[in-house]
């Protein structure tokens, strides 16, 4: 299964034993959504609700951190997955909080793991049947992961402004990353990291809500400065849509990637850390 599959391809794989597609959808409290009501309303045949919400470390001093192995594996067993299914993501979310999930998934060691391409807005698009109501779920077995590796914290971060070993790469609206607008999504000082660069996570999507190519994901990173031998570390407001460009440079053929735990909710919260504004 590739990392990307299209509706087409959901559409003709629907119903098969060995995979699970899993709802993912998580919005930002200004949206005053209700993504498990909505998904109750409306969902993929077959699909589950995946709990995004609550797969956060809360014995972490990093705010919004990853959870813990052993979190992540009773909810996909709750899904009923085992680490031999085949896991389709897909979301509704403005944020696109498939790709938190994809990354928390891969993180932990599943490689078996795709994102639906469009999401249910263009499952929707093009008439195919959609589903209400709770599905009655058979629990999988118990089962452990390993702990995740390519994560990065505030040590790493500050380490990283003297010896430029990764390259930082911050997918927030350009105005936040500048220190030119309030931030309004999570109420921290605006600004960012001394050294990284910008490339807003929205801008790697067509109108329909899709990917763009590989060829022009390397060329949009290409842009804002990044080295493709060079490895990155992707950032954001919380470490949600720094996924998104973990999953962008996933697509075109590199995982010598990480992502910056608790992003500038850790970082801008601290009035100890640097903070650089203005420069793209």
């Amino acid at each position: 299964m590739d990392s990307l599959v299209s509706t087409e391809w959901l559409a003709s794989h629907l119903g098969a034993a060995d995979l699970v597609v899993l709802d993912a959808t998580r919005h930002l409290p200004a949206a005053a959504r209700d993504a498990k009501a909505e998904f109750d309303a409306g969902h993929i045949p077959g699909a589950r609700f995946f709990d995004l919400a609550a797969l956060v470390d809360e014995t972490s001093d990093v705010p919004q951190a990853l959870p813990r192995p052993e979190q992540l594996a009773a909810e996909l067993a709750r899904c009923g997955a085992t680490p031999g299914s085949r896991i389709v993501l897909y979301d509704d979310s403005a944020v696109k909080t498939a790709a938190r999930a994809w990354y928390l998934c891969r993180v932990h060691g599943l490689a078996n793991v795709a994102i639906l391409d469009g999401g249910i807005g263009k499952w929707k698009a093009e008439g195919r049947s959609i589903e209400s109501g709770t599905p009655r779920v058979a629990r999988a077995p118990s089962f452990s992961l390993p702990a995740p590796s390519r994560i990065r914290f505030k040590a790493d971060m500050l380490a990283n402004i003297d010896s430029c070993a990764e390259q930082v790469i911050d997918a927030r609206d350009a105005g936040r990353f500048t220190g030119t607008t309030v931030d309004t999504v999570h109420g921290q000082p605006t600004g960012h990291i001394p050294g990284s660069c910008n490339l807003p996570f929205m801008s790697l999507f067509r109108d329909d809500g899709t990917y763009r190519s590989p060829e022009e994901l390397r060329a949009a990173l290409a842009d804002v400065g990044i080295n493709p031998e060079r490895p990155v570390v992707a950032t954001c407001g919380s470490g949600v849509t720094a996924c998104v460009l973990l999953f962008a440079l996933h697509l075109t053929g590199r995982d010598d990637t990480a992502l910056y735990d608790g992003s500038w909710l850790d970082w801008g919260s601290d009035p100890t850390t640097p903070k650089a504004t203005v420069s793209l």
